[in-house]
Protein backbone atom coordinates (compact mmCIF):
# COMPACT_ATOMS: atom_id res chain seq x y z
CA UNK A 1 0.00 0.00 0.00
CA UNK A 2 1.16 3.96 -0.41
CA UNK A 3 -0.25 6.42 1.39
CA UNK A 4 0.51 10.20 -0.81
CA UNK A 5 0.78 13.06 1.91
CA UNK A 6 2.08 15.79 3.50
CA UNK A 7 3.06 16.73 6.99
CA UNK A 8 1.23 19.72 7.87
CA UNK A 9 -2.12 18.05 6.22
CA UNK A 10 -5.19 18.18 8.93
CA UNK A 11 -6.41 14.86 6.92
CA UNK A 12 -3.75 13.34 6.71
CA UNK A 13 -1.91 13.75 10.14
CA UNK A 14 -4.83 10.65 11.88
CA UNK A 15 -3.94 8.40 8.86
CA UNK A 16 -0.21 8.90 9.68
CA UNK A 17 -0.39 8.52 13.08
CA UNK A 18 -3.02 5.53 12.67
CA UNK A 19 -0.25 3.62 10.62
CA UNK A 20 2.14 4.50 13.31
CA UNK A 21 0.57 2.90 15.67
CA UNK A 22 -0.92 -0.45 14.09
CA UNK A 23 2.42 -0.63 12.58
CA UNK A 24 1.32 -1.12 9.33
CA UNK A 25 3.41 -1.65 6.33
CA UNK A 26 2.42 1.64 4.21
CA UNK A 27 4.56 3.20 1.94
CA UNK A 28 4.42 7.17 2.06
CA UNK A 29 5.22 9.59 -0.63
CA UNK A 30 5.17 13.54 0.40
CA UNK A 31 3.50 15.38 -1.89
CA UNK A 32 4.61 19.00 -1.72
CA UNK A 33 1.37 20.52 -1.23
CA UNK A 34 3.04 24.29 -0.10
CA UNK A 35 5.03 24.45 -3.47
CA UNK A 36 1.77 23.52 -5.27
CA UNK A 37 2.49 20.14 -6.44
CA UNK A 38 -0.82 18.55 -5.99
CA UNK A 39 -2.12 20.28 -9.25
CA UNK A 40 0.45 19.27 -11.18
CA UNK A 41 -0.15 16.86 -14.11
CA UNK A 42 1.77 13.96 -12.09
CA UNK A 43 -0.96 14.02 -9.44
CA UNK A 44 -3.74 15.21 -10.90
CA UNK A 45 -3.99 12.07 -13.04
CA UNK A 46 -3.75 10.38 -9.10
CA UNK A 47 -6.53 12.67 -8.20
CA UNK A 48 -8.55 15.20 -10.13
CA UNK A 49 -9.79 16.53 -6.58
CA UNK A 50 -5.91 17.63 -6.67
CA UNK A 51 -6.26 17.13 -2.29
CA UNK A 52 -3.79 14.54 -0.19
CA UNK A 53 -4.18 12.25 1.20
CA UNK A 54 -4.71 9.20 -1.16
CA UNK A 55 -4.29 5.51 -0.49
CA UNK A 56 -3.40 3.00 -3.20
CA UNK A 57 -3.77 -0.51 -2.85
CA UNK A 58 -2.90 -1.76 -6.12
CA UNK A 59 -5.36 -0.86 -8.22
CA UNK A 60 -7.57 0.19 -5.89
CA UNK A 61 -7.72 4.12 -4.38
CA UNK A 62 -9.33 6.09 -2.07
CA UNK A 63 -8.89 10.04 -1.69
CA UNK A 64 -10.88 10.78 1.41
CA UNK A 65 -9.58 10.94 4.95
CA UNK A 66 -12.67 9.42 6.29
CA UNK A 67 -12.59 6.19 3.77
CA UNK A 68 -9.05 5.76 4.33
CA UNK A 69 -8.73 5.13 7.90
CA UNK A 70 -11.91 2.82 8.05
CA UNK A 71 -9.99 0.66 5.01
CA UNK A 72 -7.12 0.54 6.60
CA UNK A 73 -9.11 -0.55 10.27
CA UNK A 74 -10.59 -2.86 8.14
CA UNK A 75 -7.82 -4.64 6.62
CA UNK A 76 -5.81 -4.69 9.44
CA UNK A 77 -8.41 -5.83 11.47
CA UNK A 78 -7.86 -3.24 14.28
CA UNK A 79 -9.75 -2.97 17.41
CA UNK A 80 -10.44 0.82 16.99
CA UNK A 81 -13.17 -0.11 14.39
CA UNK A 82 -15.34 -2.40 16.17
CA UNK A 83 -17.39 -4.89 14.36
CA UNK A 84 -20.50 -4.74 16.41
CA UNK A 85 -23.11 -2.84 14.16
CA UNK A 86 -23.79 -0.68 16.38
CA UNK A 87 -20.57 -0.22 17.71
CA UNK A 88 -19.35 0.69 13.65
CA UNK A 89 -22.29 2.58 13.55
CA UNK A 90 -21.17 4.94 16.44
CA UNK A 91 -18.17 5.39 14.92
CA UNK A 92 -19.45 6.15 11.48
CA UNK A 93 -21.60 8.47 12.61
CA UNK A 94 -18.66 10.36 15.01
CA UNK A 95 -16.93 10.63 11.75
CA UNK A 96 -19.39 12.13 9.78
CA UNK A 97 -20.42 14.53 12.48
CA UNK A 98 -16.97 15.59 12.42
CA UNK A 99 -16.77 15.97 8.34
CA UNK A 100 -19.90 17.58 8.09
CA UNK A 101 -20.26 20.03 10.60
CA UNK A 102 -17.38 20.49 13.02
CA UNK A 103 -14.61 20.85 10.15
CA UNK A 104 -17.02 23.17 8.00
CA UNK A 105 -17.23 25.67 11.35
CA UNK A 106 -14.48 25.38 13.61
CA UNK A 107 -12.13 24.56 10.61
CA UNK A 108 -12.67 26.83 7.50
CA UNK A 109 -15.05 28.71 9.79
CA UNK A 110 -12.88 30.53 12.46
CA UNK A 111 -9.52 28.48 11.87
CA UNK A 112 -8.18 28.64 8.20
CA UNK A 113 -10.29 32.03 7.54
CA UNK A 114 -8.04 33.88 9.61
CA UNK A 115 -4.30 32.21 8.69
CA UNK A 116 -5.06 30.53 4.62
CA UNK A 117 -4.99 33.48 1.77
CA UNK A 118 -7.63 31.31 -0.31
CA UNK A 119 -10.23 31.19 2.53
CA UNK A 120 -10.23 35.45 3.54
CA UNK A 121 -12.18 38.02 1.84
CA UNK A 122 -10.69 41.04 -0.12
CA UNK A 123 -13.02 43.78 1.85
CA UNK A 124 -11.61 43.92 6.01
CA UNK A 125 -14.92 44.82 7.18
CA UNK A 126 -16.46 41.24 5.40
CA UNK A 127 -13.96 39.53 6.92
CA UNK A 128 -14.44 40.73 10.52
CA UNK A 129 -18.01 39.40 9.59
CA UNK A 130 -16.89 36.38 8.20
CA UNK A 131 -14.75 35.21 11.17
CA UNK A 132 -17.00 36.01 14.00
CA UNK A 133 -19.97 34.27 12.17
CA UNK A 134 -17.41 31.16 12.14
CA UNK A 135 -17.05 31.34 16.17
CA UNK A 136 -20.38 31.43 16.96
CA UNK A 137 -20.56 28.35 14.63
CA UNK A 138 -17.86 26.84 16.07
CA UNK A 139 -18.70 27.36 19.88
CA UNK A 140 -21.60 26.15 18.83
CA UNK A 141 -20.46 22.53 17.87
CA UNK A 142 -17.78 22.70 20.41
CA UNK A 143 -20.52 22.99 23.12
CA UNK A 144 -21.89 19.66 21.99
CA UNK A 145 -18.77 17.86 21.72
CA UNK A 146 -17.48 19.36 25.13
CA UNK A 147 -21.43 18.49 26.41
CA UNK A 148 -22.75 15.33 24.97
CA UNK A 149 -20.47 13.51 23.20
CA UNK A 150 -17.62 14.26 25.83
CA UNK A 151 -20.02 14.83 28.32
CA UNK A 152 -21.06 10.92 28.97
CA UNK A 153 -18.03 10.35 31.46
CA UNK A 154 -16.45 8.03 28.98
CA UNK A 155 -12.74 9.20 27.84
CA UNK A 156 -13.31 8.35 24.03
CA UNK A 157 -15.57 9.76 22.07
CA UNK A 158 -17.06 6.74 21.30
CA UNK A 159 -16.95 5.32 24.37
CA UNK A 160 -14.35 3.41 26.90
CA UNK A 161 -11.81 2.67 23.54
CA UNK A 162 -10.29 4.91 21.21
CA UNK A 163 -11.79 4.79 18.01
CA UNK A 164 -10.65 5.88 14.22
CA UNK A 165 -13.23 8.74 15.22
CA UNK A 166 -10.62 10.11 18.02
CA UNK A 167 -7.80 9.88 15.15
CA UNK A 168 -10.01 11.63 12.72
CA UNK A 169 -11.33 13.99 15.28
CA UNK A 170 -7.95 15.34 16.75
CA UNK A 171 -6.40 16.16 13.00
CA UNK A 172 -9.55 18.74 13.05
CA UNK A 173 -9.52 20.10 16.75
CA UNK A 174 -5.64 20.07 16.53
CA UNK A 175 -5.82 22.90 13.88
CA UNK A 176 -6.55 25.09 17.23
CA UNK A 177 -3.00 25.36 17.78
CA UNK A 178 -2.75 27.74 14.41
CA UNK A 179 -4.70 30.58 16.07
CA UNK A 180 -3.48 29.87 19.89
CA UNK A 181 -7.01 28.05 21.06
CA UNK A 182 -6.96 26.82 24.81
CA UNK A 183 -10.33 25.87 24.83
CA UNK A 184 -10.63 26.70 27.91
CA UNK A 185 -14.62 26.77 28.49
CA UNK A 186 -14.58 23.02 27.11
CA UNK A 187 -12.80 21.24 30.21
CA UNK A 188 -13.64 17.54 28.27
CA UNK A 189 -12.49 18.69 25.22
CA UNK A 190 -9.10 19.43 27.03
CA UNK A 191 -9.21 15.98 28.74
CA UNK A 192 -9.71 14.09 25.31
CA UNK A 193 -7.29 16.00 23.27
CA UNK A 194 -4.64 15.75 26.11
CA UNK A 195 -4.97 12.19 25.90
CA UNK A 196 -4.72 11.93 22.16
CA UNK A 197 -1.93 13.73 22.99
CA UNK A 198 -0.29 11.45 25.19
CA UNK A 199 -0.14 8.53 22.96
CA UNK A 200 3.53 7.26 21.73
CA UNK A 201 2.81 8.41 18.16
CA UNK A 202 1.05 12.00 18.35
CA UNK A 203 4.43 14.06 18.33
CA UNK A 204 6.09 12.32 15.50
CA UNK A 205 3.01 12.53 13.28
CA UNK A 206 2.22 15.65 14.01
CA UNK A 207 5.49 17.29 13.92
CA UNK A 208 4.53 19.17 10.88
CA UNK A 209 1.79 20.85 12.56
CA UNK A 210 3.57 22.37 15.30
CA UNK A 211 5.86 23.59 12.84
CA UNK A 212 3.12 25.58 10.90
CA UNK A 213 2.04 26.80 14.37
CA UNK A 214 5.47 28.27 14.22
CA UNK A 215 5.06 30.18 11.26
CA UNK A 216 1.68 31.74 12.11
CA UNK A 217 2.38 32.72 15.48
CA UNK A 218 2.02 36.94 15.61
CA UNK A 219 -1.25 38.44 15.33
CA UNK A 220 -4.08 38.49 17.52
CA UNK A 221 -6.57 35.79 16.08
CA UNK A 222 -10.00 35.28 17.25
CA UNK A 223 -10.08 32.50 19.28
CA UNK A 224 -11.41 30.05 21.30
Amino acid sequence: MKLYQHPVSTTCRPIMMFIADEGLDVEQQIIDILAGEQYGEAFTKINPSNFVPVLEDGDFRLVESSAILKYLAEKSGSASYPTDPQARARVNETMDWFNTNFYRTFGYGLVYSQILESCKLPDEAAQKLQTAAGKTQAERFLKILNDHMLGQGTPWLCGETRTIADYLASGFVSIGELIGCKFSAYPNIVAWYDRMKATPNWQSANGGLYQWAESTRGPDYLTV
